[in-house]
């Protein structure tokens, strides 16, 4: 599963609020974690100018004391580690080195050393999301009581939440939610929305249109009901506790939200793609509320190949970022 993690860092403490959940992460699946920092190169104006060596050198040697003093923390917590330093761009290093090394897991803070924003994640953090070919781990840089100094992993995901839709595609979260679980002793919520069907109508519903949207509201309750059902007794998670909510709602992700308020969510889990994903965008309408709005950690897992043309893949990313 994610048998390799990839943390990129700046140095900021925005950004080392990650840590603790990758400590969580990587010793529920005996991952090896890559602690990466981008140095990248500025130039003013146009005009040709040499690059400072010498303070490449100083910023180099800087990073790499910061990673490793990192990576001794990481040690002493019995999770394997090791640095890399590299020069160039900061979104299209860290996607190119996730491709190149067969990287499983990115571990993104919402925000770095620019610091917080009125926006839900930074501009960095949303190219790296939008390029990214691996599954993701987003941990909210605003989040209070989790200290990048308190690297122990106890205590961070007492309650999962997983939204369904009754597809396959959504389910494929369920394997790593349940290894998580087992770990952490989790309590996994099992979620599916029935949604409303919306009448199109200039004037008010009829009886008529009313008895047809309860009567599909009552069969889709029906239907998702015996699917959570049937999905709770399944062997996978046979001794986990599991706590099942089937909600009617007229919008599904102002429901998911309250949801994770009212039970106290540490971390929701969805599938990048469900029901009605597309495969020409990295990720379906749910991930991209959550990952604009969403207050607690998301874990987004991947459900397409990599791509092959990583180059194409990464101009059609920041072409739909910067819109």
């Amino acid at each position: 599963m994610f048998n390799t993690i990839l943390v990129p860092l700046d140095g900021s403490q925005l950004a080392d609020c990650v840590l603790p959940h990758v400590i969580a992460i990587a010793r529920s699946f005996d991952s090896e974690v890559t602690l990466l920092r981008m140095l990248e190169k500025t130039q003013a104006g146009t005009s040709a100018q040499l690059f400072d060596l010498v303070n490449w050198q100083i910023n180099k040697t800087r990073a790499t004391l910061y990673l490793e003093k990192i990576k001794a923390r990481f040690q002493r917590e019995k999770t394997r580690a090791q640095t890399a330093v590299i020069e160039g761009l900061v979104a299209d290093g860290i996607t190119e080195y996730a491709h190149s090394h067969g990287i499983k897991l990115i571990v993104l803070s919402s925000h770095g050393r620019n610091g917080l924003t009125r926006w839900g994640i930074s501009s960095i953090t949303q190219k790296i999301i939008m390029s990214a070919q691996t599954s993701l781990l987003i941990v909210r840089a605003h989040q209070d009581g989790i200290h990048s100094d308190e690297l122990s992993e106890k205590l961070l995901y007492k309650r999962i939440l997983v939204p369904l839709d009754g597809s396959q595609r959504a389910e494929n979260v369920l394997p790593i939610v349940t290894q998580l679980a087992q770990f952490h002793r989790s309590q996994i919520h099992l979620v599916q929305i029935i949604q409303t069907p919306e009448m199109a109508r200039q004037m008010p519903p009829t009886r008529e249109d009313v008895d047809l949207s309860n009567r599909i509201v009552s069969r889709n309750q029906e239907e998702a009901g015996r699917y959570l059902e049937q999905l709770k007794s399944r062997s996978f998670l046979e001794g986990l506790t599991i706590q099942i909510h089937l909600i009617t709602s007229d919008n599904t992700a102002v429901a998911l939200h309250q949801l994770v308020e009212q039970e106290n969510i540490d971390m929701v889990a969805l599938s990048a793609h469900g029901y009605s994903g597309i495969h020409q965008w990295p990720y379906g309408s749910m991930v991209n509320n959550f990952v604009q709005y969403g207050k607690v950690p998301l874990l987004i897992v991947q459900d397409l190949p990599a791509k092959l043309d990583l180059a194409s893949s990464d101009t059609q990313s920041s072409d739909r970022a910067e819109r």
